[in-house]
């Protein structure tokens, strides 16, 4: 009995491979290309109009030359952040033939533009905000360009050297390491006694915990949910795999669908804002006065925003022994910096600080009537205040010498002040969309041949591929909802394996080692990578 049923089962023939070489064309290569260049220059025609209706002149040849380098690099980001990730989005459909592949991947391009397009930016200051200090403040010199360079270039870098072994592999781990690169050669780069930051490790603790949680989540959740499924959905052929080329039943094939569409959305809403935060700071490194302040917050606002200086202002001066003060403006600026470096703010030195900042932050609203009014000599230090004050809001946290009521005061302060710092302009959303967006149609099969073939020891049946990418959607979602980088390829190459397992169809212990190995050597690599790269950047800017 047990011999005929061995052989039985050997003879049943093993799904075939998707056809993943149809449908590309010269048209497409054509059409590509034009709408890749047609959002560059659509990059480089929003950045001219910006400059025009803040009266900017035009940039120095240099400075021109830079911001354009910088730019690309940053779309090359999200370019291969595209094509390495969104793979991971497209492989369920492809593999239970839910969908044609060259469709598959041109609807989850679309979806991640969407995503990319409607988000809301938190998620691009949370990676910002691991960043020095006084690197962010001084963007557009050398060392700000430097940085900016060696991170998304060892990123790149990095995330094309698993795409190319086929490991899918998180573009987000890799971003944190190679900030955290430069963070430590920024360092250790500084004069002895020198004040600077390396790394934020508070925040870094923050984001890697997201990142940490992101496969044991993908595993354990969608495991679960496949059980859940098995008990409470009792068709079978939810639970088998595809046969030939036939497209699954209409229902299941909506869900999967549906699953990959939300999928690409919530990819897009939150790595493609990875890109932006750093676009923001070259973008105010290179032409401050038009991008260094929200010059769209309505006069309107202005009262509310003078108002709640002032209030911040007091909240500060009440935990300042003699609540007067004799400190400049810049002797503020320096104080508040270095206690942003060493993570202490809780001092009447940095209360007294804050509140001459805080004044001057009112004061200079109340000269210029708004945020568009600034002009372009105060913008940097109007700026600078702004960032010194919100980022100290942020650091105290819940410090024990404020009461509820103030805390409460203080934080709306520090909204105030992020609306007026913490923005994305439509076209920079946009051209990451894009570039995100055609990213997603290069390069894809490899990535998607590992989740489709490599995890699990059988084909992938329908139940599966719907318990990953319910649990990737959903968790992203949350994820980008509450400001936290995740990675969609740990999320859902874990998930993969997880339903492989929950279903006892076996996983492939040596494609996960490797995804192990990527995971573990991502961090060292990208920071190694990027701390010589900024040391070579230094030496040539």
């Amino acid at each position: 009995m047990s011999e005929t049923t061995i052989g039985s089962r050997a003879e049943i023939p093993t799904p075939s491979r998707p056809d993943m070489n149809g449908g590309n064309k010269p048209l497409h290569v054509i059409l590509f290309f034009i709408v890749l260049i047609g959002a560059l220059g659509f990059a480089a025609f929003s950045i001219l109009q910006d400059m025009h209706s803040v009266g900017e002149g035009a940039l120095a040849t240099g400075t021109f030359v830079m911001l354009g380098i910088a730019l690309v690099i940053a779309l090359a980001f999200e370019f291969v952040n595209g094509f390495h990730d969104t793979a991971n989005a497209v492989a369920t459909v492809i593999y239970t033939r839910s969908l044609p592949p060259l469709v598959a991947v041109i609807w989850s391009g679309f979806w991640n533009f969407l995503g990319v397009a409607l988000s809301t930016g938190a998620v691009a200051y949370s990676i910002v905000t691991l960043l020095p200090v006084e690197l962010i403040l001084q963007a557009g010199s050398s060392a700000g360009y430097a940085m900016i360079f060696a991170l998304l270039i060892a990123a790149i870098v990095w995330n094309l050297v698993t795409w190319a072994f086929g490991i899918p592999n998180s573009s987000s781990h890799a971003l944190v390491g190679s900030i955290m690169g430069v963070g430590l050669a920024n360092q250790l780069m500084s004069p002895a006694g020198a004040a600077t930051q390396g790394v934020d490790w508070g925040q870094v603790e923050k984001v890697f915990s997201a990142l940490l949680f992101s496969p044991i989540c993908g595993f354990v959740m969608a495991g679960l949910l496949l059980l859940v499924m098995k008990l409470l959905v009792r068709n079978k052929a939810l639970y088998q795999a595809p046969e030939g080329d036939t497209p699954p039943p209409l229902w299941i094939r909506a869900l999967l669908i549906f699953t990959c569409t939300g999928v690409s959305f919530s990819h897009g809403g939150n790595d493609g804002q990875k890109g932006m935060g750093l676009i923001m700071l070259i973008l105010i490194g290179a032409a401050p006065t038009a991008y260094a302040l929200n010059r769209a917050m309505p006069e309107s606002a202005m009262p509310a925003f003078i108002q709640s200086s002032a209030e911040a202002e007091k909240i500060f001066l009440t935990h300042v022994p003699n609540q007067s003060t004799a400190l400049t403006a810049e002797n503020a600026r320096e104080i508040v910096g270095a206690g942003l470096r060493a993570k202490s703010i809780a001092s009447p030195e940095t209360y007294d600080a804050l509140a001459v900042l805080s004044d001057d932050i009112s004061t200079s609203v109340k000269t210029y009537g708004s945020m568009k009014a600034v002009p372009a000599a105060a913008v940097p230090n109007v700026r600078t205040d702004m960032y010194l004050v919100a980022d100290a809001i942020r650091v105290m946290g819940e410090a024990q010498d404020f009461t509820p009521a103030e805390k409460k005061s203080l934080k709306s302060f520090q909204s105030e002040l992020y609306h007026g710092t913490r923005f994305i302009p439509l076209w920079v959303k946009v051209s990451v969309a894009i570039a995100l967006g055609l990213g997603t149609m290069v390069g894809w099969k490899r990535i998607v041949v590992t989740v489709g073939e490599k995890i699990g020891k059988t084909h992938m049946t329908y139940a599966e591929g719907a318990s990953a990418e319910i649990v990737a959607m959903t968790t992203i979602g949350l994820a980008e909802g509450y400001g936290l980088p995740v990675s969609t390829t740990h999320i859902l190459s874990s998930g993969v394996a997880g339903t492989m397992a929950a279903n006892g169809s076996g996983v492939q212990l040596g494609t996960l080692r490797s995804m192990a190995l990527a995971w573990v050597t991502t961090l060292p690599a990208a920071m190694a990578i990027a701390g010589i790269l900024y040391v070579l950047f230094r030496q040539i800017f």
